[in-house]
């Protein structure tokens, strides 16, 4: 049994600080960790923090360009040096945000004296590993999860340790709650791990600072990629019977992205269910990570997502006991480059399982389905997957199935999200509304459950998709149609034309 939940009466919330919001250190520290709170109202919460803004990318690969990081580079390298001098920059901006955050204060010392415990000690067992693995008797790739997670863990360890420190020199009985098993000799479950560190924590008093990586058994980021710290983050919450989640983003949870329909449009949501998340999850606009949020939905834990820049704004409650009196669309989001993927096949007609070779293709590349439509002959999915693997996919389909014909091209994919949209008529005005803005429609779903729409477009209708249906639906503005405006712009003509005359 954790100590936490000895803490069960007082009613502690588990905080999760994103990497973006972490490096805005004075923030988080004025807004988040202290405030204007005042002994007793510092404690009873647990924070869980992941690395600062860009050093997961610099230890891992860049998530976005896939430049390699200290990982990629060990994983392909065939001497010590790349990878070598790639771990020294990173300890090298280590130190100099150890020196941004402390100036000359003593606690800069035992950061730096932190990292370079961190980084030396994973530079020798690489080394090592390297060596052994020159030996035929021993593969390198069978050890290369291993040593991801390993890196992985560099970074957010160094982060939290910083944010112990801070919040000590400050007077707070904070704690550096460290689940990365660094240099444990045991390995041990995820569960187990976290009681074992929360064991001897007595959060009425103590002030944790937790790692958003946790070392176990299980290997947290085979599972779930770089969304781990979420999963951790879940799971602590669970465990210590937390009252409450929250999750402190750069950002609200807004009914549309503010860079598209500008930021006087959008409008927090507020309250909505746990669906909605996963909806969301669907459209790779993640508020939290799916398999963290099913711990906490199944553990009937409310989870908040607020806004790390308004610590006075109540955010949004998701939660399963949210069931609006009165239908509403909430959010309007989308994929902006998708892939169509048609397979057409004759055979396919009277027998049932036709589509499962094709699922099986798409599991082996792990490429997701966000929607799909399939009638007698003709199945399509509707996939979010650089463009190297989808054409693995077709590669793989055409040879298994060559009597079919297989068809792609990019698309984006458009979706009006509530936890009741459950109104008449809404997808008629939905497409109506698509129509009037000049949207090419390529494909629509409407699935039973009631909690989303979702529109298949031309790639480069995507703005104009989610403009037009944030106005119409949202908002609550018309938006003129094409064919009206083209009238009056003809009456308009015709009128100067008469007065000309």
């Amino acid at each position: 049994m954790l100590s936490a939940q000895k803490n069960k009466d007082a009613g502690h919330s588990v905080h999760k600080i994103g990497g973006t919001s972490m490096t805005q250190v004075d923030a988080v520290m004025d807004n988040i960790l202290v405030g204007n709170r005042k002994e007793d109202e510092l404690y009873n919460r647990v924070f869980v923090v992941s690395a600062y803004g860009g050093f997961t990318d610099l230890l891992l690969e860049n998530k976005k360009t896939g430049e390699p990081g200290v990982y990629q580079l060990y994983a392909g390298s065939e001497t010590d040096w790349a990878w070598g001098d790639a771990l020294t920059k990173v300890s090298e901006k280590m130190c100099a945000i150890n020196e941004e955050i402390f100036g000359d204060a003593p606690e800069q010392k035992l950061a730096n004296a932190f990292v370079q415990e961190r980084i030396e000690g994973t530079r020798s067992c690489l080394m090592d590993l390297h060596r052994l693995c020159s030996f035929g008797h021993f593969k390198l790739e069978k050890h290369l999860l291993t040593v991801r997670e390993m890196l992985s863990a560099i970074g957010e360890a160094h982060s939290a340790h910083n944010t112990m420190l801070l919040l000590r020199a400050k007077g707070v009985n904070a704690v550096f709650a460290d689940l990365s098993g660094w240099r444990e000799p045991e390995a041990s479950t995820l569960d187990g791990r976290i009681g074992k560190v929360f064991d001897d924590i007595d959060l009425s008093k103590q002030l944790a600072i937790a790692t958003g990586y946790a070392q176990c058994s299980e290997g947290l980021m085979s599972i779930y990629g770089r969304g781990y710290s979420e999963v951790t983050f879940s799971r602590i919450a669970c465990l210590t019977q937390a009252r409450e989640a929250i999750i402190h983003k750069e950002f609200h949870l807004s009914s549309a992205d503010p860079r598209i329909v500008g930021e006087d449009a959008v409008r927090p949501i507020g309250r909505t269910s746990y669906d909605v998340a996963d909806q969301l999850s669907n459209m790779g606009m993640e508020a939290i990570h799916p398999r963290a949020a099913k711990g906490l939905r199944q553990n009937d834990i409310p989870l908040r997502i607020a806004n790390t820049f308004e610590p006075e704004h109540p955010g949004t409650v998701i939660d399963d006991h949210w069931e609006p009196e009165n239908s509403r669309v909430e959010i309007v989001t989308g994929v902006p480059t998708a892939f169509e993927i048609e397979v057409f096949n004759q055979d396919m007609v009277g027998v049932p399982g036709g589509e499962e070779a094709i699922l099986n293709v798409l599991k082996r590349y792990k490429v997701p389905t966000v929607t799909k439509n399939l009638n007698a002959n003709t199945i399509t999915h509707y996939v979010s997957a650089p463009l190297k693997q989808i054409r693995r996919c077709v590669d793989e389909i055409e040879a298994n199935q060559p009597e079919a014909t297989v068809q792609t091209r990019k698309v984006a994919i458009v979706s009006v999200i509530g936890a009741n949209i459950e109104q008449p008529g809404l997808f008629a005005r939905a497409v109506s509304i698509l129509d009037d803005a000049g949207v090419e429609l390529v494909a629509s779903h409407y699935p039973s459950r009631r909690v989303d729409l979702q529109f298949v477009v031309a790639e480069g209708d995507f703005n104009k998709a989610i403009v037009a249906l944030h106005r119409g639906l949202v908002e609550g503005k018309k938006e003129e149609s094409a064919s009206s405006k083209k009238t009056k712009d003809d009456r308009t003509e015709k009128q100067e034309k008469l007065k000309a005359a």
